[in-house]
Formats: structure tokens, sequence, C-alpha cells
């Protein structure tokens, strides 16, 4: 199973340096692969900044979102941006993640509605493979480049949770981006079940790229820190809730992070994304450390 790992993009304050120290730090560990997610408010960093740096600083690690929330962009400009990291890169982006995301205030924001988000991302993948094969989209335009370095561009994976929605990706997915906060095997498993059934009802002869993920911590005082960090990120969805999944989470210790290694290992994942839940470079480190060991 490859270990891909997720910059912190969350914390107020990071500066260059720090990200440097990140980019080094993944570019020279056992890794094999380095994402970024999207997220609008909050002292966010934008996801496709921070893996376009990504892709010049490091020389080694795939770059790969996780995820962009298509519907919120237009399919073009997505299509532009990642043939660029890709050269940027020297065409380490070889698979990227899209999914529907669910703040409605990230929507708002963007100027893009909600409604309408699941058939809108229908139409933008097959719009992002018309732009990286060289198709003209606006008549008398002529191509959108720049050409990607791979034939028709980078996998597309899907990051969906639900049966219907993963259903729907079925039909023109690569992969699911399976995702489990205590990296739990049961969870990553049932996920990977019902991509299985969906390729198959859909025909696909290629079964889907099993990408999982986890919430971790391996930082001074890590339990309080994850616990913080789960927390703050989905206060979105009230106290209540915000609550019961940060208790939930529990992966603060090597044995714990090891576990969910082998819980993801067994639930059939060919990769895992871990992501920490500080900007601490122990997370980096100590990951480094347990996985030499692992």
């Amino acid at each position: 199973m490859k270990i891909g790992v997720c910059l912190p993009y969350m914390k107020d304050g990071l500066t260059r340096d720090d990200y440097l120290n990140w980019f080094q730090r993944v570019d020279e560990g056992p890794f094999h692969s380095v994402s970024c997610g999207e997220r609008v408010h909050g002292p966010t960093y934008d996801m496709r900044v921070v893996l376009a740096a990504a892709a010049i600083a490091t020389r080694r690690v795939k770059i790969t979102p996780t995820l962009y929330v298509l519907p919120m962009h237009p399919a073009v400009g997505v299509a532009k941006e990642v043939a660029t990291m890709d050269i940027l890169s020297g065409g380490r982006v070889e698979q990227v993640c899209v999914g529907y995301g669910g703040r409605e205030k990230d929507y708002e924001a963007m100027e893009r509605p909600l409604r309408g988000r699941y058939q809108r991302m229908d139409q933008q993948v097959a719009q992002l493979r018309r732009v990286w094969n060289g198709e003209e989209i606006i008549d008398g335009g002529g191509s959108i480049g720049p050409a990607p370095t791979r034939p028709g561009g980078p996998q597309l994976l899907a990051g969906a949770l639900g049966p219907k929605s993963i259903a729907r990706c079925a039909q023109w997915a690569d992969g699911l981006y399976a995702w489990s906060g205590n990296g739990e095997q049961g969870e990553l498993a049932n996920a990977f079940a019902l991509a299985n059934r969906a390729w198959a009802n859909a025909g696909r002869e290629q079964p889907p790229y099993r990408l999982g993920g986890f919430w971790y911590s391996l930082a001074d005082n890590a339990e309080q820190r994850l616990y913080d960090y789960v927390y703050d990120y989905l206060d979105i969805a009230g106290a209540e809730i915000a609550t019961a999944m940060a208790r939930s989470v529990h992966r603060h210790n090597a044995d714990a992070v090891r576990e969910a290694l082998d819980n993801a290992e067994a639930a059939g994942c060919e990769e895992v994304f871990v992501v920490p839940a500080t900007a601490d470079l122990a997370e980096i480190d100590r990951l480094s450390d347990l996985l030499a060991r692992r």
C-alpha cells in the first residue's frame, strides 16, 4: 500500500518557510504522494496554489489534489490549472480527486449554486476531458492549453460517500477516494464494495482505483490537538455533530496510527492519505519513523 500525506492548509499563520520545510520532509521521506484539500472559509490556504508550489519544490512525490469541489469552479479553469500543475511537476499529477462538497457558504462565496451540483459535475467531468484531449470548447476559439503530459490528462477519482453518488460517479470515474475519519477497516471496505458493485453495474471493465484517507496526529499534545482539529473542521454541522465526531477519532499515538494503516491495507486500499491535525514538523518526522519500522 502506498502512503501519501496531506499538507497543512487550515492553520492560520503558515509561512513560506513552513511550506518549504514540509515539501522537503515529504519529498525526502517514505511517501508516495502529497495532497491538499479545498476549503473557502476560515484561515485556509488555496489548494491550487499550495500544490503548484509543491510541484516545483519537490522532485519525487506524486501531486494529488484531494479534492477539487468541482461544481464550485468552471471546468475549463480547473482543466487549465491541473495541466499547468502537471507540467510544473514534470508529469507527477497522475490523479485528481473531484467531489461535490456540501458547504453552502463556500458555494455562495464562490458565486456558484449548491443546487444542481450533481448534474453539473457530470457535465464538467466530460468537459475536463475534452479540454485535455485538445478539443475545441468554444466554436472558433481553438483548443485550450496547455496540454497535460499524458494523453487525455490524469485519472479522475471520485470523492463520494453514499451509494447513489458512488453509482453516479461509476459512469466516469477511474477510482474512489473513500474517507474514514478514524481509519476504520469496515468503513473503507464498505465504500470499496459499493464502488466495485457500481463499476460492475456500469459495465466498467477496469476495477476502481482504491484510495483511502484518515485523520491523525503525532505532534506533542496530540490527543487534544486532534480533537480540536476535527471539531473545527466539522463545526459547520453544529456543536453536537462536531463533538461526536471529534470524540470518535483517536489516531493520536504511534500504535493507533499503525493500526489505522493496517486497517486501510486490510480494507483494500491501494493508497492511503494521512491527514495531520497540526502543521508541526513532528507530524511528518514521527510518521516517517513509524513507517520505517512498520
